[in-house]
């Protein structure tokens, strides 16, 4: 930052007891200014207003409606932090399931080093980044990585696709998995999902920025997806794929029969919690949700 410039243009910071009574000028409902304070000391005013924006007057964006409360923003900051920490779970199940598909047949079909040779990927460059990342993954992981250390002290440092892919991120195995040999990506689509490999490419790539979403304590509620999933014509005359219940929709879709009914009990009992402040809308949840996602599996 340079202290030479002209900083006279930025707001000044505001006590907890201000930011309350920033909230109360533009009408909304604080049912309790001690709690609101106690609140945002916990909890960034930046972060939690954004949590009030579809509580806004659509005539006039500086004040409230007439029905909007701080508890009610409050519950849909509660809904989407709860959403947040039971997406992180299923897609920690789905990560690690493509790095198991990934590494078993690459492994089966190249040998264990068959990672490491650019004739199995489609794009010579972006297999010549994905190994300058990866060997730098396996660089970072020796200290706190037993395994990895293993291989170094008793192999030389020569490390199998199976023992690799562990150390490698969610973003990563979506990106490997897009430059595999088209062969390999056909056989994991068809015999692990039933679905052409150019949807698990766009899912892949969707979960992942979702992950990440989710393991920053990002937004869900109200916000758009960055890459919008790939899917079938008969799904997007139910749904558009805008919204996080499309990410949800394909996530159900990747699980096995047991892990998708705890996912659906978990989600029904979450949507049920907050039912009354969540506007479905804001979510991409189509009326009939439960019929859709129960279909699955």
């Amino acid at each position: 930052m340079d202290p030479e410039k002209d900083h006279s243009n930025v707001k000044p910071p505001k006590t907890y007891k201000e930011q309350v009574e920033i909230y109360i000028s533009r009408k909304l409902h604080v049912e309790d200014s001690e709690y609101a304070e106690k609140t945002l000391q916990r909890i960034n005013y930046y972060r939690l207003t954004a949590y009030g924006l579809t509580l806004k007057d659509p005539l006039n964006h500086d004040e409230y409606m007439s029905d909007s409360s701080f508890n009610k923003m409050l519950s849909l900051y509660e809904f989407d932090r709860k959403l947040r920490l039971l997406l992180l779970g299923v897609l920690e199940t789905i990560e690690i399931a493509f790095r198991t598909h990934i590494s078993y047949e690459i492994a089966h079909k190249f040998g264990p080093l068959g990672y490491q040779d650019k004739e199995n990927f489609n794009s010579e460059k972006f297999h010549r980044e994905s190994m300058e990342e990866l060997d730098n993954l396996i660089k970072k992981s020796r200290k706190g990585e037993l395994f990895i250390e293993h291989h170094f002290r008793k192999y030389e440092g020569i490390i199998p696709v199976w023992a690799a892919i562990e150390v490698t991120s969610f973003g990563f195995i979506s990106k490997l998995f897009r430059n595999l040999n088209e062969d390999v990506k056909k056989h994991i689509a068809k015999a692990y999902y039933n679905v052409p490999y150019y949807y698990l490419e766009s899912w892949l790539q969707t979960l992942s920025n979702v992950r990440n979403v989710c393991a920053h304590y990002g937004r869900l509620y109200n916000k758009k997806l960055t890459f919008k999933p790939r899917l079938f014509k008969e799904e997007f005359k139910q749904f558009d794929n805008e919204f996080i219940f499309a990410a949800i929709y394909i996530m159900k879709r990747l699980l096995t029969r047991t892990e998708s009914q705890r996912f659906m009990t978990d989600l029904e009992a979450l949507v049920h919690e907050y039912e009354d402040p969540i506007e479905f809308s804001h979510i991409g949840f189509p009326l009939n949700w439960r019929e859709l996602l129960s279909k699955i599996n």
